[in-house]
């Protein structure tokens, strides 16, 4: 390995420019008059591929934007690891919060200012200069590899679940290797092996025909938005538990061993609260912080639209409101009768009879969980000791991967996440960046995890 560290820490300044190549492509997934933006950022990383040596590369169309799928399975008797990452990036609003153009790459104080930066350019870039720095020194690879890189993971990720289905034969491998994840914190390397799952709905709720005169019919019509809001907070109990019949029936509940791992990992109320701006740390009553952030369900009021919000005064009983909600699940959660029994219990339980309610929305995706004592970890391990100086330590994410849930439903295989990128490098937000030597190591990081893999089955 040392050969393919001297080749990685030499060309240093190449990996930089090719990564800020990269950057400049504005591929906002979400924003149609991104699609030319899509496409060429997709030829873009396709041609890079098919440059580094490996085989069989194409642009896959699905129903929305198009994956990149490559290969290179030249090795006997080694495993094949398929890798993941997504080249699609959030919009960047709102601009005027950059302090410099989102898609003009910058290097501020040691940071890679730029949309899509950490998320996910630059941690699946990491994967593909490892790549090609065993093809360039050794002419192969440590492991079979293919790659799946996709467009539409910021949008949810809507076409990739069939798209995994329909060639799951061709996408076969023995593990699933990504980093679309952080570290727990600055300094400490992270192993992620588990995501929480996802349901998403709309509450609407219409009370009369119209707005409403509120001097006219004050007293006698209902106020759409005091419906809903009386929705919102029964959805909740005063110990923060979700009300939903059911909802958690299912639940898998935390092994000792890992509530363990949990609990020796550094947490600190005062510097959430720091850290974010909040007055207080609220959550599920009996259960530790981590445990509340990581492995057990929320949900949660994303938005809220209703009534006359502009300058002055509007006497009006608003005949409408809508809220938007998302509901985080955890393993053994079936996102389906989870939002089946949401559906029920808002338009059957909490509407009134003086309101029309529906709730509009429904399953995302399942949580997703590798074992923490699963054999795989151990290479891995190894890897992230060797190029970052200490013992990498393991967590679950409280976010979502879509994908994830099919690819094991699919594959049956375990699914690896190493968080190369801090966490508080503002993805999804204006400024996002990501350390330039966090960047460097990464590409160690991913390089080590390669080779460490290579007898690992």
């Amino acid at each position: 390995m040392e050969h393919i560290i001297n080749y990685l820490r030499t060309h240093r300044q190449q990996h930089l420019d090719e990564l800020f190549d990269l950057l400049l492509i504005p591929s906002v997934s979400t924003l149609p008059e991104h699609a030319d933006d899509i496409r060429r950022c997709a030829e873009f990383v396709a041609q890079h591929l098919s440059n580094i040596g490996l085989k069989q590369v194409e642009i896959m169309p699905t129903g929305g934007h198009p994956v990149i799928y490559a290969e290179w399975l030249e090795q006997k008797n080694v495993p094949t690891l398929l890798i993941y990452g997504h080249y699609d990036v959030q919009p960047p609003e709102p601009l005027d919060l950059w302090l410099s153009p989102p898609f003009e790459p910058t290097i501020r104080d040691g940071e890679i200012y730029a949309r899509g930066a950490s998320d996910d350019k630059g941690q699946f870039w990491a994967y593909i200069k490892a790549i090609e720095a065993f093809l360039k020194n050794d002419s192969v690879l440590p492991v079979n590899v293919k790659l799946l890189i996709e467009g539409e993971e910021e949008i949810g990720s809507g076409h990739l679940h069939q798209f995994v289905l329909d060639h799951a034969e061709q996408l076969k491998a023995d593990a699933i290797l990504l980093s679309d994840n952080s570290q727990y914190q600055r300094g400490t390397p992270t192993i992620c092996y588990g995501t929480r799952g996802l349901v998403h709905g709309e509450i609407h709720v219409q009370t009369a025909a119209r707005d409403l005169h509120s001097g006219s019919f004050g007293g006698l019509a209902d106020n759409a938005i005091q419906v809903l809001a009386d929705i919102i907070s029964a959805l909740k109990n005063e110990r923060e538990q979700v009300t939903i019949p059911g909802f958690y029936d299912e639940v898998a509940m935390v092994s000792d061993a890992e509530r363990a791992n949990f609990e020796s990992l550094p947490f600190d109320d005062n510097e959430l609260k720091q850290e974010i701006g909040i007055r207080d740390v609220i959550g599920e009553e009996g259960y530790p912080p981590l445990v509340r952030r990581w492995a057990r369900p929320t949900l949660e009021i994303n938005g809220i639209v209703g009534g006359f919000t502009g300058e002055g005064t509007k006497t009006i009983i608003p005949a409408k409101a809508m809220a938007k909600v998302t509901m985080r699940l955890v393993p053994n959660q079936d996102p389906q009768k989870i939002a089946d029994a949401a559906k029920a219990y808002i338009e059957q339980t909490l509407a009134p009879s003086s309101a029309r309610v529906a709730f509009i929305g429904g399953a995302d995706c399942r949580a997703y969980l590798t074992p923490m004592n699963h054999p795989i970890f151990e290479p891995v391990t190894r890897a992230l000791r060797a190029t970052y100086g200490k013992e990498p330590v393991f967590a679950r994410t409280g976010g979502t991967i879509g994908v994830l849930s099919t690819f094991s439903n699919t594959m049956g295989v375990p699914i690896v996440m190493i968080g190369l990128c801090n966490p508080d490098d503002n993805a999804h937000a204006p400024n996002e960046h990501f350390t330039e030597e966090l960047y460097y190591l990464g590409i160690e990081a991913a390089a080590r995890a390669l080779y460490e893999l290579r007898e690992w089955k």
